[in-house]
C-alpha cells in the first residue's frame, strides 16, 4: 500500500526534473521583423462568394454557379461535387470566360446565357 504513493511521487519528481528551468520572458511586440510588412504586401485575397445558385438550362442540364463579390468572376460546376471552373471577365458587365466557356449574366438575375464546350450557347434559369 505504501509502495503506490511512493512510486507516484518518484515518477512525478522525475518528470519535473526533466523540465527546462530557464526563465521565459515574453516581450510585447517581440523582436523586430526583418522583412517588415514586405512579406504580406503583395497578398491579394480572393473575392468572397456573393450568390450561389442552381440553374436549369434549355437542354435540361443543371449547372451550379457561385457568383463572386468582385462582379467579374464566377465559379461554375456541372455537377454538385465536381471541381469548379473559374470564369473571369476583364471588366464588369462583359462576359466571363474560361477555356471553351462563356457566361453572361449576374448573380442578382434569374437567367444567364452559358456556352460550354460541345453544348453551344443556351439560356439557363435559376
Amino acid at each position: 500500500m505504501t509502495r503506490t504513493p511512493l512510486a507516484l511521487a518518484l515518477t512525478a519528481a522525475a518528470a519535473l526534473a526533466g523540465c527546462n528551468q530557464e526563465d521565459h520572458n515574453i516581450v510585447a511586440g517581440g523582436p523586430a521583423d526583418p522583412m517588415g510588412n514586405q512579406a504580406n504586401a503583395d497578398v491579394v485575397l480572393p473575392p468572397a462568394i456573393a450568390h450561389s445558385k442552381i440553374y436549369r438550362c434549355k437542354d435540361n442540364s443543371v449547372v451550379y454557379i457561385d457568383w463572386l463579390a468582385d462582379n467579374k468572376s464566377a465559379n461554375l460546376r456541372t455537377e454538385q461535387s465536381a471541381p469548379a471552373t473559374q470564369l473571369v471577365s476583364p471588366e464588369e458587365g462583359k462576359p466571363m470566360v474560361a477555356e471553351g466557356y462563356s457566361l453572361t449574366g449576374t448573380g442578382a438575375g434569374s437567367t444567364v446565357t452559358l456556352a460550354r464546350p460541345g453544348k453551344g450557347s443556351q439560356s439557363c434559369k435559376a
